[in-house]
């Protein structure tokens, strides 16, 4: 058996096993500093080697297609997590969960919407958002648009992800279904540095705003970054600056509004 096979078969085990978990990382208002919502991103707690990042295992969770039963676990736990964060007096705040590729084509991932977020226990659809990247968007935009209007349809937000890598044109953005922008990462890293990734984060900015998309940057890690991004008007940030991932208990005893 090879080695990345042993690996499939080890992460098959460990959804039965229960050892995937949830960090959650909070995102806030460039404004005012105040919590807006989390980003869900999935860890696998190894009883050998302990905690292990997503870039080990994610690619392999998409080829075997063990990311579509993990994506809707994720979208459970979600919806669990924000009845939570409601009752500890945050109802407003959204939870987002990134979609794979796999996991954004799949057949059931609509249906499977529609039955987790009705009834009163479930949380209101606005407060669950869709992480879709751009390329995975501009690959097939036709059927990427009808599958993200069936989403919409039932209230639920859709944040397009990594942009700025130059797939998307304004043209095309138009007429993507859309409640946010989240600047691509590798921009946000020198933007307080480099003219380039700057002049594009500016575009990317007047852009959205003109459309009425909100901003959001992600991946800050220095106060240089966080004072070039809220000048130039990015509505959100998230990132290393304000605070790491942790488990939700951990995330929510830390809640609170950014000291600007």
């Amino acid at each position: 058996m090879s080695e990345r096979e042993d690996m499939m078969v080890r992460l098959s085990r460990a959804m039965g096993a229960g050892e995937f978990e949830i960090f959650f990382q909070p995102q806030y208002d460039a404004r005012n500093g105040a919590p807006t919502g989390l980003e869900s991103l999935l860890r696998w707690r190894h009883p050998e080697r302990g905690l292990v990042p997503p870039v080990v295992f994610l690619a392999i969770c998409e080829d075997s297609r063990l990311i579509v039963p993990l994506g809707h676990w994720m979208l459970s736990q979600a919806c669990l997590c924000q009845r939570r964060l409601a009752e500890a007096g945050w109802p407003d705040m959204h939870i987002a969960v990134n979609m794979s590729e796999t996991q954004f084509h799949d057949e059931d991932l609509v249906e499977f919407l529609q039955r987790i977020l009705p009834g009163d226990a479930a949380p209101a659809a606005s407060t669950i958002e869709l992480e879709v990247q751009e390329s995975l968007v501009m690959k097939d935009p036709e059927r990427s648009i009808r599958i993200l209007s069936a989403i919409r349809a039932l209230g639920v937000r859709i944040a397009i992800d990594n942009f700025g890598t130059g797939y998307a044109s304004m043209a095309s953005l138009q007429r993507i279904p859309a409640d946010k922008i989240k600047l691509d990462r590798s921009l946000v890293q020198n933007v307080d540095q480099n003219p380039d990734s700057a002049a594009i984060c500016r575009s990317i900015v007047s852009l959205a705003h003109g459309l009425n998309l909100p901003v959001i940057a992600e991946g800050v890690e220095r106060i240089e970054q966080y004072e070039w991004l809220r000048s130039n008007d990015v509505d959100g940030l998230q990132g290393y600056l304000f605070a790491r991932p942790a488990p939700f208990d951990d995330m929510l005893r830390g809640l609170g509004a950014l000291p600007i």
